[in-house]
């Protein structure tokens, strides 16, 4: 496989690095007391990636078995032991496991280990995950009509 055609044309590079702190505060902390890091964005990436760090609690968290049908989900685990579905059945990925979902595969997760978890996950391409995450809380509220339609906005085919 080649390199995908130029996208910078300059000369001498540009002094563009982004730097996050480890101790940066998360930008969205749910009523589950999850926290979610956005370390890069897609707006930030230009539309390549998505990747963000996900700290649960103890609590049995995280979605139901679901595909994407315009973004791969990979997920590799920094701390404790999260449930992954990887279309056949669940599995416990432990620290420095990765999992890769490719665009269209049936996947979950859920922490049913009693312990807190912390992972990264990263979507390619870069999709907007940061309305997804923040429109989570108000799914409660939501008709069935406005819950279908935020679920196809952000591309979540439930099975």
């Amino acid at each position: 496989m080649s390199y995908p055609p130029p996208q910078y044309f300059g000369e001498s590079g540009e002094k563009s690095a982004l730097y996050r702190p480890a101790a940066a505060a998360p930008e969205l902390v749910d009523h589950n007391g999850t926290r979610v890091h956005y370390l890069a964005t897609g707006e930030s990436t230009g539309g390549l990636f998505g990747i963000y760090r996900w700290e649960c609690g103890p609590a049995e968290v995280g979605p139901a078995p679901h595909f994407h049908r315009s973004i791969s989900e990979s997920f590799y685990i920094l701390s404790g032991v999260m449930s992954i579905y990887n279309g056949t059945e669940w599995i416990d990925a432990e620290p420095h496991d990765w999992v890769h979902v490719p665009i269209g595969g049936v996947h979950g997760f859920k922490n049913r280990s009693g312990a807190p978890v912390s992972m990264l996950l990263h979507f390619s391409p870069g999709a907007s995950r940061e309305g997804y995450f923040e429109g989570l809380a108000d799914l409660g509220e939501m008709t069935d009509d406005e819950r279908a339609a935020f679920f196809l906005e952000h591309d979540n085919y439930w099975l």
